[in-house]
């Protein structure tokens, strides 16, 4: 059950969100001001933003230790979140092909349950809106994946923090996947409801590290806007308006275009083993990736490969135990200069105590048609955070 606390706690918060929307109007409107030119009403080109707030309430997915022996995964949790968002319209560019998603970045602020063993974490994080609804519905679903990092948490101490068993670092990878549905309720309001799964974890970079696995429910509003509307009030008596949303078409052919590719991929992170609990040691570990990667088109893709790492944690081995080899698959989903893989694989050697499977959910930018970066996640014993890897690749050959 939700408490009186916590309800109290997500209005304040509420209140305060309130003084990011004054302030976000003030700047833009004072920029718009700033830029406006004296153009024909024909000359104006529509230019679509949007800004929402909404409210999250749900509960933990419990896990065993001292969170839930002491009973604090019982009382739910609650949070605020704010967005600026932007929506591409141009007819042959990559969103046009996509159902036009829209992105931007946000701003979150939640409660979780007790604030002297769980902090008080607030968060950045980019998103991205696919929507999956045909254009001309009113009521549209869409799913939202976001990103970003969490602070102001309050990690494990074994003296003064010792209940805190799943977040070791004050700092955290946010992660947040929405199935959210929108009704266009006005010609500027939407009425926003859905369901949400929400991470928060440093990846085993800091322990203890379990992790915080939030899933609920969501409402809020969103209101859409033209920048370009001060610029057709240069006569405030025309009471010409521009539209205030964009009428999404439906999509553009996709690219189909098959191609096969090379590509190498070198990263490094750090991390802690148990004993290492509440010090500042970290240990470095290695991931060495060659990857034969198919697609099918622009948008979805297989990949399998062989990797090599090295992990310096397993300080009981001689260093060249340390090395384990393994095969992996995967699949990849992209768009724009963005691919999220999933990959899949299982060690051919000795596991050295990390199980007979691991997994590497990552994204992938690319810097040029040859060169990108990437962050992932790679798992021991199926899903349990391993260390998080950071690195470079490059893609040698393609045909």
């Amino acid at each position: 059950m939700i408490d009186k606390e916590l309800i109290v706690s997500l209005l304040t918060k509420t209140i305060e969100m309130r003084y990011l929307f004054i302030l976000f109007f003030l700047l833009n409107s004072c920029l718009l001001y700033a830029q406006n030119e004296m153009l024909l009403p024909d000359e104006i080109k529509n230019k679509f933003k949007f800004i929402e707030i909404k409210a999250h309430f749900g509960a933990f997915l419990k896990s065993n230790g001292n969170l839930k022996a002491n009973g604090l995964l019982d009382n739910g949790y609650g949070s605020v979140n704010f967005k600026i968002g932007w929506q591409p319209t141009h007819p042959t560019s990559w969103a046009s092909r996509y159902n036009y998603p829209a992105y931007g970045f946000g701003f979150y602020s939640g409660f979780l349950s007790d604030a002297r063993v769980f902090g008080n974490p607030n968060a950045v994080f980019g998103f991205i809106r696919f929507p999956l609804s045909p254009p001309e519905s009113r009521n549209t679903f869409s799913i939202e994946p976001a990103l970003g990092l969490t602070y102001k948490l309050n990690p494990y101490n074994s003296e003064t923090n010792p209940l805190n068993d799943a977040i070791g670092a004050r700092m955290a990878v946010y992660f947040n996947l929405n199935f959210g549905f929108t009704y266009k309720w006005t010609r500027e309001v939407d009425l926003l409801y859905g369901f949400d799964f929400t991470h928060l974890s440093n990846g085993s970079t800091y322990k203890p590290n379990s992790g915080l696995n939030l899933y609920g429910f969501n409402v809020g509003l969103r209101y859409n806007y033209n920048v370009n509307q001060i610029k057709q009030n240069i006569d405030i008596y025309s009471n010409a308006m521009l539209p205030a949303r964009f009428k999404r078409p439906y999509s553009s052919p996709m690219n189909t275009t098959k191609y096969k590719f090379l590509s190498v991929y070198l990263a490094g992170g750090l991390g802690q083993t148990d004993e290492m609990i509440g010090s500042s040691t970290l240990m470095g570990v290695f991931s060495g990736i060659i990857d034969l990667e198919y697609k099918f088109n622009e948008m979805h893709g297989i990949n399998m490969g062989i990797d090599m790492m090295y992990d310096n944690r397993l300080r009981d081995l001689v260093a060249s135990q340390r090395w384990m080899p393994a095969l992996h698959t995967g699949y990849t989903f992209s768009f724009y200069k963005f691919d999220i893989k999933i990959q899949l694989g299982t060690y051919l050697g000795k596991q050295n105590g990390k199980g007979d499977f691991f997994m590497r959910p990552a994204l992938r930018y690319h810097l040029t048609d040859k060169v990108f970066a990437q962050v992932g996640l790679k798992t021991l014993d199926g899903g349990k955070a391993d260390y998080i890897e950071y690195g470079f690749g490059f893609r040698p050959f393609s045909w």
